[in-house]
């Protein structure tokens, strides 16, 4: 029960994470334009995210444009890309396959093993989600402080961290909680199921001496001879093996 009630824990961190994740990717604000000196009116703010720029005006609405070549974008932009859609695709399909191993549903049944490591495996796909989101924003925001302290860029190009950066971190830390206890909790019971037809190493084991053959004794039984059981005949004897008060036919036949 207490097993059920953590892989529900877990699955539900692991879809939170993975919203997270599918938000981080989709926003446009990974990279947001810095405010430096005392100037304090600006009348246009720039984001920059993974698919697209967009600009914001006072009392205008937003308006993206999607980068119009691949191989134009920086070498961080474009492994953030890929990174972050194999996160999505591990996460979902980790999901998936932790369903169908949860014991709370029947998709595996009688076969308790079966479940725990699909469970596992799960768990072990949720947590290179988690490696696959933390490294494109790591690098990121490494990328973004790095600028911002150089003085050889100008305040205009200077960048701050924008909210996609927060959410792709709080995300990982999700995703990683998730899969941590979908695979803590079936190693546990795992080793506790072979603990109980296991052999303990910790125990003594007593050698016993050889002992020596003591000869045995022969005992004769006695051969008991063969009883012989009256067999009718046609034919009169003189043999009887009783006595008898009352004489019989054959007797009186014999006897004549």
């Amino acid at each position: 029960m207490a097993n059920s009630a953590l892989e529900i824990v877990g699955l539900l961190l692991t879809l939170i994470g993975l919203i997270g994740t599918a938000a981080s990717t989709g926003m446009p604000m990974w990279r947001v334009t810095a405010f430096i000196g005392e100037n304090i009116i600006v009348f246009e703010t720039r984001y920059e995210g993974l698919w697209m720029n967009c600009f914001r005006q006072a009392n205008i609405r937003m308006q993206c444009k999607v980068y119009d070549s691949l191989l134009a974008l920086p070498p961080d932009l474009q492994a953030a890309r890929g990174l972050m859609c194999c996160a999505l695709a591990l996460a979902g399909l980790g999901l998936l396959i932790a369903l169908l191993g949860m014991q709370c549903t029947s998709c595996i049944q009688n076969n308790d093993q079966a479940k725990r490591m699909v469970l596992i495996v799960a768990g072990s796909m949720i947590i290179i989600a988690c490696i696959c989101v933390l490294i494109p924003v790591s690098w990121t925001a490494n990328v973004i402080i790095r600028d911002f302290y150089n003085p050889l860029l100008i305040d205009a190009q200077r960048r701050e961290l924008g909210e996609a950066l927060y959410i792709g971190w709080v995300a990982s830390a999700f995703l990683l909680i998730g899969g941590c206890m979908l695979v803590c909790c079936n190693v546990q019971s795992e080793d506790k199921g072979l603990e109980r037809y296991g052999y303990s190493r910790t125990s003594d084991f007593v050698n016993y001496p050889p002992q020596p053959l003591q000869p045995q004794q022969l005992v004769v039984l006695p051969q008991t001879q063969p009883q012989f059981q009256p067999v009718l005949s046609r034919h009169p004897s003189t043999n009887y093996s009783y006595h008898s008060r009352y004489p019989s036919v054959r007797s009186g036949v014999a006897y004549l």
